[in-house]
Protein backbone atom coordinates (compact mmCIF):
# COMPACT_ATOMS: atom_id res chain seq x y z
CA UNK A 1 0.00 0.00 0.00
CA UNK A 2 1.14 3.18 -1.04
CA UNK A 3 1.80 6.24 1.95
CA UNK A 4 1.55 9.65 0.84
CA UNK A 5 2.49 12.07 3.53
CA UNK A 6 1.39 15.84 4.24
CA UNK A 7 3.81 18.93 3.41
CA UNK A 8 4.12 19.30 7.34
CA UNK A 9 5.28 16.19 7.22
CA UNK A 10 8.27 16.26 4.73
CA UNK A 11 9.54 19.52 5.98
CA UNK A 12 9.88 18.29 9.21
CA UNK A 13 11.23 14.78 8.23
CA UNK A 14 13.62 16.92 6.19
CA UNK A 15 14.71 19.39 9.47
CA UNK A 16 15.64 15.46 10.91
CA UNK A 17 18.44 15.33 9.05
CA UNK A 18 19.61 19.01 8.36
CA UNK A 19 19.05 20.83 11.60
CA UNK A 20 19.27 17.72 14.48
CA UNK A 21 21.98 15.68 12.21
CA UNK A 22 20.38 12.14 12.60
CA UNK A 23 21.59 10.20 9.59
CA UNK A 24 19.08 9.99 6.67
CA UNK A 25 18.77 6.23 6.84
CA UNK A 26 17.91 6.20 10.73
CA UNK A 27 15.23 8.87 10.27
CA UNK A 28 13.57 6.67 6.70
CA UNK A 29 13.60 3.66 8.74
CA UNK A 30 11.69 5.43 11.76
CA UNK A 31 9.33 7.23 9.82
CA UNK A 32 8.83 4.36 7.83
CA UNK A 33 9.92 5.86 4.11
CA UNK A 34 12.48 5.16 1.80
CA UNK A 35 15.83 6.61 1.48
CA UNK A 36 15.25 8.15 -2.04
CA UNK A 37 12.03 9.57 -0.88
CA UNK A 38 13.80 11.53 2.16
CA UNK A 39 16.61 12.66 -0.52
CA UNK A 40 13.90 13.95 -2.84
CA UNK A 41 12.08 15.50 0.03
CA UNK A 42 15.43 16.85 1.12
CA UNK A 43 16.30 18.34 -2.62
CA UNK A 44 12.94 20.34 -2.55
CA UNK A 45 12.87 21.80 0.89
CA UNK A 46 16.39 22.31 1.67
CA UNK A 47 16.33 25.76 -0.36
CA UNK A 48 12.92 26.56 1.55
CA UNK A 49 14.96 26.36 5.22
CA UNK A 50 17.77 28.60 3.56
CA UNK A 51 15.40 31.29 2.76
CA UNK A 52 13.47 31.04 5.67
CA UNK A 53 17.06 31.41 7.76
CA UNK A 54 17.75 34.40 5.74
CA UNK A 55 14.42 35.97 6.91
CA UNK A 56 15.16 35.06 10.21
CA UNK A 57 18.33 37.05 9.98
CA UNK A 58 17.26 40.07 8.55
CA UNK A 59 14.12 40.31 10.95
CA UNK A 60 16.98 40.05 13.82
CA UNK A 61 18.52 42.89 12.29
CA UNK A 62 15.63 44.75 11.97
CA UNK A 63 14.86 44.76 15.37
CA UNK A 64 18.53 45.75 16.79
CA UNK A 65 18.03 48.47 14.92
CA UNK A 66 14.84 48.94 16.28
CA UNK A 67 16.01 48.50 19.69
CA UNK A 68 19.15 51.22 18.79
CA UNK A 69 17.15 53.82 17.20
CA UNK A 70 14.87 53.82 20.51
CA UNK A 71 17.64 53.73 22.69
CA UNK A 72 19.15 56.78 20.99
CA UNK A 73 15.56 58.57 21.25
CA UNK A 74 15.47 58.17 24.81
CA UNK A 75 18.59 59.33 25.80
CA UNK A 76 17.68 62.57 23.71
CA UNK A 77 14.39 62.97 25.45
CA UNK A 78 15.87 62.91 28.31
CA UNK A 79 18.71 65.21 27.84
CA UNK A 80 16.06 67.94 26.91
CA UNK A 81 14.46 67.16 29.98
CA UNK A 82 17.39 67.12 32.49
CA UNK A 83 19.98 69.30 31.02
CA UNK A 84 19.49 71.66 34.30
CA UNK A 85 20.70 68.87 36.58
CA UNK A 86 23.25 67.68 34.33
CA UNK A 87 25.82 69.36 37.01
CA UNK A 88 23.83 69.40 40.17
CA UNK A 89 24.68 67.29 43.06
CA UNK A 90 23.73 63.49 43.07
CA UNK A 91 20.71 63.83 45.45
CA UNK A 92 19.34 66.15 42.39
CA UNK A 93 20.02 63.59 39.85
CA UNK A 94 18.27 61.32 41.41
CA UNK A 95 15.37 63.60 42.59
CA UNK A 96 15.12 63.60 39.06
CA UNK A 97 15.32 60.04 37.84
CA UNK A 98 12.42 59.37 40.89
CA UNK A 99 10.04 62.06 39.10
CA UNK A 100 10.59 60.85 35.83
CA UNK A 101 10.65 57.09 36.23
CA UNK A 102 7.33 56.62 34.67
CA UNK A 103 8.29 58.13 31.35
CA UNK A 104 12.13 56.73 30.70
CA UNK A 105 14.02 53.60 32.38
CA UNK A 106 15.91 54.18 35.30
CA UNK A 107 18.85 52.83 34.52
CA UNK A 108 19.10 54.62 31.24
CA UNK A 109 18.55 58.05 32.97
CA UNK A 110 21.34 56.69 35.26
CA UNK A 111 23.72 56.57 32.19
CA UNK A 112 22.52 59.97 30.86
CA UNK A 113 23.28 61.67 34.48
CA UNK A 114 26.09 60.06 34.72
CA UNK A 115 24.87 57.96 38.68
CA UNK A 116 24.63 54.26 39.12
CA UNK A 117 21.49 52.65 39.76
CA UNK A 118 22.51 50.94 42.64
CA UNK A 119 22.97 54.60 44.39
CA UNK A 120 19.39 55.32 42.90
CA UNK A 121 17.86 52.61 44.31
CA UNK A 122 20.14 52.94 48.09
CA UNK A 123 18.54 56.59 48.12
CA UNK A 124 15.04 55.58 47.16
CA UNK A 125 14.71 53.07 50.19
CA UNK A 126 16.72 55.34 52.72
CA UNK A 127 15.97 55.57 55.75
CA UNK A 128 14.46 51.94 56.43
CA UNK A 129 11.47 51.68 59.06
CA UNK A 130 11.92 48.60 61.28
CA UNK A 131 8.90 47.18 58.83
CA UNK A 132 10.71 47.63 55.88
CA UNK A 133 13.44 46.32 57.35
CA UNK A 134 11.87 42.97 58.37
CA UNK A 135 10.00 42.62 55.45
CA UNK A 136 13.14 42.44 53.25
CA UNK A 137 14.70 39.93 55.79
CA UNK A 138 11.88 37.44 55.16
CA UNK A 139 12.03 38.13 51.55
CA UNK A 140 15.46 36.40 51.41
CA UNK A 141 13.55 33.13 52.99
CA UNK A 142 10.56 33.41 50.87
CA UNK A 143 12.90 33.71 48.07
CA UNK A 144 14.92 30.71 49.35
CA UNK A 145 11.86 28.35 49.92
CA UNK A 146 10.56 29.09 46.43
CA UNK A 147 13.95 28.27 44.47
CA UNK A 148 14.03 25.20 46.62
CA UNK A 149 10.56 23.69 45.72
CA UNK A 150 12.29 24.62 41.90
CA UNK A 151 10.04 28.28 41.86
CA UNK A 152 6.98 25.45 42.49
CA UNK A 153 5.37 26.73 45.55
CA UNK A 154 2.77 29.15 46.39
CA UNK A 155 2.29 31.48 49.72
CA UNK A 156 0.93 28.68 51.65
CA UNK A 157 3.34 25.84 51.33
CA UNK A 158 6.26 28.77 51.63
CA UNK A 159 4.14 29.76 54.83
CA UNK A 160 4.65 26.57 56.39
CA UNK A 161 8.53 26.22 55.42
CA UNK A 162 9.27 29.83 57.53
CA UNK A 163 6.99 28.37 60.09
CA UNK A 164 9.27 25.06 60.33
CA UNK A 165 12.64 27.74 60.48
CA UNK A 166 11.02 29.25 63.52
CA UNK A 167 9.39 32.53 61.79
CA UNK A 168 6.17 34.03 62.98
CA UNK A 169 4.55 35.19 59.98
CA UNK A 170 0.67 35.13 58.58
CA UNK A 171 0.23 33.73 55.41
CA UNK A 172 -1.04 37.30 54.02
CA UNK A 173 1.95 38.76 54.45
CA UNK A 174 3.67 36.11 52.35
CA UNK A 175 1.51 36.34 50.15
CA UNK A 176 1.89 39.87 49.68
CA UNK A 177 5.58 40.04 49.72
CA UNK A 178 5.44 36.94 46.93
CA UNK A 179 3.26 39.40 45.15
CA UNK A 180 5.06 42.68 45.19
CA UNK A 181 8.11 40.43 44.12
CA UNK A 182 6.61 38.55 41.46
CA UNK A 183 7.09 35.16 43.00
CA UNK A 184 4.36 32.63 41.86
CA UNK A 185 3.63 28.86 41.65
CA UNK A 186 4.63 27.63 38.09
CA UNK A 187 2.38 24.36 38.50
CA UNK A 188 1.40 24.22 33.91
CA UNK A 189 -1.13 25.78 31.86
CA UNK A 190 -4.41 27.59 33.23
CA UNK A 191 -7.42 26.70 31.41
CA UNK A 192 -7.91 29.71 28.65
CA UNK A 193 -10.89 31.81 28.86
CA UNK A 194 -14.07 31.37 27.29
CA UNK A 195 -16.00 28.40 26.21
CA UNK A 196 -13.61 25.59 24.80
CA UNK A 197 -16.61 24.06 23.12
CA UNK A 198 -18.14 26.96 21.07
CA UNK A 199 -21.03 26.27 19.64
CA UNK A 200 -20.97 23.17 17.01
CA UNK A 201 -23.59 23.34 14.16
CA UNK A 202 -23.24 19.67 13.84
CA UNK A 203 -23.85 16.99 17.11
CA UNK A 204 -22.94 13.68 16.59
CA UNK A 205 -24.38 10.71 19.21
CA UNK A 206 -21.34 9.19 21.02
CA UNK A 207 -21.18 6.21 19.52
CA UNK A 208 -17.85 5.25 21.20
CA UNK A 209 -18.92 5.34 24.40
CA UNK A 210 -15.78 5.18 26.38
CA UNK A 211 -15.03 1.68 24.32
CA UNK A 212 -11.23 2.15 23.85
CA UNK A 213 -10.04 -1.15 23.24
CA UNK A 214 -10.89 -2.57 19.43
CA UNK A 215 -9.79 -5.33 17.63
CA UNK A 216 -7.62 -4.10 14.67
CA UNK A 217 -6.35 -1.01 13.05
CA UNK A 218 -8.52 1.51 11.53
CA UNK A 219 -11.35 1.01 12.79
CA UNK A 220 -11.95 3.68 15.00
CA UNK A 221 -9.74 6.87 15.27
CA UNK A 222 -9.52 9.82 18.32
CA UNK A 223 -9.08 13.22 17.74
CA UNK A 224 -8.34 16.57 19.63
CA UNK A 225 -6.51 19.80 20.40
CA UNK A 226 -4.01 21.38 22.67
CA UNK A 227 -2.29 24.13 22.84
CA UNK A 228 1.66 24.93 23.74
CA UNK A 229 2.95 28.13 25.26
CA UNK A 230 6.16 29.50 23.23
CA UNK A 231 7.52 33.21 23.50
CA UNK A 232 5.97 33.84 20.02
CA UNK A 233 2.43 33.06 21.28
CA UNK A 234 0.31 30.21 21.29
CA UNK A 235 1.05 27.06 19.24
CA UNK A 236 -1.81 24.59 18.82
CA UNK A 237 -2.03 20.84 18.24
CA UNK A 238 -4.29 18.84 16.44
CA UNK A 239 -3.64 14.82 16.89
CA UNK A 240 -5.78 12.37 15.39
CA UNK A 241 -5.01 8.61 17.32
CA UNK A 242 -5.60 5.32 16.16
CA UNK A 243 -7.41 3.31 19.63
CA UNK A 244 -5.68 0.00 18.68
CA UNK A 245 -2.46 0.37 18.94
CA UNK A 246 -2.57 3.93 19.80
CA UNK A 247 -0.58 5.74 17.28
CA UNK A 248 -0.07 8.76 15.90
CA UNK A 249 -1.56 8.74 12.66
CA UNK A 250 -2.17 12.01 11.73
CA UNK A 251 -1.25 15.48 13.62
CA UNK A 252 -0.84 19.05 12.52
CA UNK A 253 0.09 22.47 13.83
CA UNK A 254 -1.10 26.45 13.50
CA UNK A 255 -0.83 29.28 15.22
CA UNK A 256 -4.87 29.72 14.42
CA UNK A 257 -6.84 27.20 16.51
CA UNK A 258 -10.18 26.79 13.33
CA UNK A 259 -11.31 24.12 11.41
CA UNK A 260 -8.09 23.58 9.15
CA UNK A 261 -6.07 22.95 12.00
CA UNK A 262 -8.21 19.62 12.83
CA UNK A 263 -9.03 19.06 9.17
CA UNK A 264 -5.00 18.71 8.16
CA UNK A 265 -4.46 16.51 11.18
CA UNK A 266 -7.39 14.29 9.26
CA UNK A 267 -6.09 14.52 6.36
CA UNK A 268 -2.84 13.79 7.26
CA UNK A 269 -4.58 10.45 8.70
CA UNK A 270 -5.96 9.32 5.95
CA UNK A 271 -3.43 10.02 3.31
CA UNK A 272 -1.22 7.81 5.83
CA UNK A 273 -3.33 4.67 6.27
CA UNK A 274 -5.96 4.47 3.56
CA UNK A 275 -8.61 3.08 5.57
CA UNK A 276 -10.59 0.31 3.05
CA UNK A 277 -13.71 0.33 5.63
CA UNK A 278 -15.79 2.84 7.39
CA UNK A 279 -13.49 4.66 10.83
CA UNK A 280 -15.49 5.94 13.48
CA UNK A 281 -13.45 9.27 14.67
CA UNK A 282 -14.60 10.74 18.36
CA UNK A 283 -14.33 14.08 19.33
CA UNK A 284 -15.49 16.58 21.80
CA UNK A 285 -18.23 19.33 20.70
CA UNK A 286 -15.73 22.04 19.88
CA UNK A 287 -16.39 24.43 17.44
CA UNK A 288 -13.78 23.02 14.48
CA UNK A 289 -15.47 19.44 15.00
CA UNK A 290 -19.23 20.50 14.40
CA UNK A 291 -18.09 22.40 11.11
CA UNK A 292 -19.78 22.02 7.80
CA UNK A 293 -16.52 21.42 6.62
CA UNK A 294 -15.64 18.93 8.52
CA UNK A 295 -19.01 17.35 8.22
CA UNK A 296 -18.12 17.22 4.38
CA UNK A 297 -14.97 15.72 4.77
CA UNK A 298 -16.01 12.62 6.57
CA UNK A 299 -18.92 12.06 3.90
CA UNK A 300 -16.53 12.05 1.35
CA UNK A 301 -14.04 9.90 3.06
CA UNK A 302 -16.16 7.35 4.85
CA UNK A 303 -15.65 8.48 8.15
CA UNK A 304 -18.71 8.05 10.75
CA UNK A 305 -18.32 11.22 13.47
CA UNK A 306 -19.00 10.57 17.06
CA UNK A 307 -19.01 12.77 19.86
CA UNK A 308 -18.61 13.21 23.36
CA UNK A 309 -21.06 14.80 26.20
CA UNK A 310 -20.83 17.55 26.31
CA UNK A 311 -17.73 19.24 28.90
CA UNK A 312 -16.82 14.89 29.47
CA UNK A 313 -13.52 14.88 28.94
CA UNK A 314 -13.79 11.04 30.55
CA UNK A 315 -15.52 10.11 26.67
CA UNK A 316 -11.93 11.45 24.97
CA UNK A 317 -9.90 10.14 27.67
CA UNK A 318 -7.23 8.52 25.26
CA UNK A 319 -6.29 11.92 23.08
CA UNK A 320 -6.21 13.52 27.23
CA UNK A 321 -3.78 11.19 27.94
CA UNK A 322 -1.46 11.42 25.27
CA UNK A 323 -1.55 15.33 25.30
CA UNK A 324 -0.99 14.20 29.32
CA UNK A 325 2.18 12.28 28.06
CA UNK A 326 3.49 14.89 25.49
CA UNK A 327 3.33 17.76 27.95
CA UNK A 328 5.02 15.78 30.76
CA UNK A 329 7.71 14.18 29.21
CA UNK A 330 8.42 16.66 26.98
CA UNK A 331 6.92 20.41 26.72
CA UNK A 332 6.94 20.96 30.40
CA UNK A 333 10.79 20.75 30.25
CA UNK A 334 11.66 22.56 27.80
CA UNK A 335 11.13 26.66 26.61
CA UNK A 336 10.24 27.33 23.66
CA UNK A 337 11.52 30.92 21.78
CA UNK A 338 9.44 30.43 18.69
CA UNK A 339 6.70 28.48 17.84
CA UNK A 340 9.10 26.91 14.85
CA UNK A 341 11.07 25.27 17.34
CA UNK A 342 8.01 23.83 18.82
CA UNK A 343 6.59 22.74 16.25
CA UNK A 344 10.55 20.47 15.26
CA UNK A 345 10.73 19.40 19.27
CA UNK A 346 6.68 18.10 18.73
CA UNK A 347 7.56 16.67 15.88
CA UNK A 348 10.47 14.91 17.21
CA UNK A 349 8.18 13.82 20.11
CA UNK A 350 5.71 12.02 17.69
CA UNK A 351 7.28 10.75 14.76
CA UNK A 352 11.26 9.86 16.16
CA UNK A 353 9.74 8.81 19.88
CA UNK A 354 6.63 8.09 20.52
CA UNK A 355 5.31 6.22 17.25
CA UNK A 356 8.49 3.78 16.75
CA UNK A 357 9.98 3.67 20.24
CA UNK A 358 8.31 4.52 23.27
CA UNK A 359 7.04 1.79 25.11
CA UNK A 360 3.37 2.03 26.13
CA UNK A 361 1.08 0.28 28.18
CA UNK A 362 -1.79 -0.52 25.85
CA UNK A 363 0.29 -1.92 23.65
CA UNK A 364 2.20 -4.66 25.93
CA UNK A 365 4.99 -2.72 26.95
CA UNK A 366 6.53 -1.80 22.98
CA UNK A 367 6.42 0.88 20.79
CA UNK A 368 2.95 1.67 18.53
CA UNK A 369 4.46 0.42 15.20
CA UNK A 370 6.15 -2.29 16.79
CA UNK A 371 2.41 -3.58 18.12
CA UNK A 372 0.92 -2.90 14.45
CA UNK A 373 4.03 -4.96 12.98
CA UNK A 374 2.97 -7.89 15.36
CA UNK A 375 -0.75 -8.02 14.55
CA UNK A 376 -0.32 -7.82 11.03
CA UNK A 377 2.51 -10.70 10.70
CA UNK A 378 0.21 -12.62 13.42
CA UNK A 379 -3.41 -11.79 10.93
CA UNK A 380 -0.99 -11.75 7.71
CA UNK A 381 -2.71 -8.73 6.47
CA UNK A 382 -0.67 -6.19 5.42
Amino acid sequence: MQKRFSEEFKIEAVRQTTERGHKVADVAARLGVSTWSLYQWRKQYAGDEGARRDVNEQSQEVRRLKAELRRVTEERDILKKGRGVLREAVPVKYAFVRDHAAIFPVRRMCAVLDVHPSGYYAWRRSPHSARILEDRRLMELIRQSWQDSDRLYGYRKVTHDLRDLGERCGRHRVARLMRENRLRSQTGYKRRPGNRYGRPSLVADNLLQQQFDVAAPDQAWVTDITYIRTHEGWLYLAVVLDLFARTVVGWSMSSRIDSDLVLNALLAAVWRRRPKNEVIIHSDQGSQFGSHDWRDFLKTHKLKPSMSRRGNCHDNAVAESFFQLLKRERIRRRVYTTREQARADIFDYIEMFYNPKRRHGHAGEVSPVEFERRHFLKTGTV
